[in-house]
């Protein structure tokens, strides 16, 4: 229990960095899908790799399960499996801020941290990448330090992974510290 309760606390705070305190934005080209579907983004999305943080620290297989619960709010449950093999889990709400790409979100995750101080508790979800068949996706945050590359399935081809961190790299990310999902 109180793994699950750092872990939500660790993850609201991750989410609300500040961008210009934590080393700002890139350019809007560089940042934007032209249009993210959100019908066809909702649906579980496995882990495949994401640079390190100190709240998903110890978890070694993570994945993310998205359901629209308007039309520019997804309900989000997060989970991982951790070495010792316990669970933590965390619920939130994300909001559509760019209605012109879908691509950028805020998320708000219900725990104390998000009820004591709700105006800090909002996480920027960038949407940075997806395939045409919806099938692996590059999210993090502006600032560069967050940075998941998921996947319909658990597992993905090496091809299709180094193409992945390819394209995360042109980002601006720094995919040399990628730590991959067992």
């Amino acid at each position: 229990m109180m793994g699950t309760i750092v872990f939500v606390a660790s993850l609201a705070c991750f989410l609300s960095v500040p961008v210009h305190a934590a080393g700002g934005e890139t350019s809007a080209r560089e940042t934007r899908m032209p249009r993210v579907d959100l019908e066809r983004y909702m649906g579980r999305w496995y882990e495949i790799a994401r640079l390190p943080m100190w709240f998903q620290r110890g978890c070694v297989e993570s994945w993310a399960t998205y359901t629209l619960a308007g039309t520019e709010t997804v309900r989000v449950v997060n989970e991982c499996i951790t070495a010792q093999g316990g669970r933590k889990s965390a619920e939130g709400t994300a909001t559509v801020v760019d209605k012109t790409t879908n691509s950028r979100l805020e998320v708000v995750f219900d725990n104390w941290f998000s009820r004591l101080l709700p105006f800090l508790a909002r996480g920027k979800y960038w949407i940075f990448h997806i395939d045409p068949d919806y099938q692996h996706a590059i999210v993090g945050h502006p600032n560069r330090k967050y940075l998941w590359i998921l996947s319909r399935s658990p597992r993905i081809e090496e091809e299709t992974y180094l193409h992945l961190v390819s394209i995360a790299r042109e980002l601006g990310f720094d995919t040399s510290r990628l730590v991959r999902s067992k």
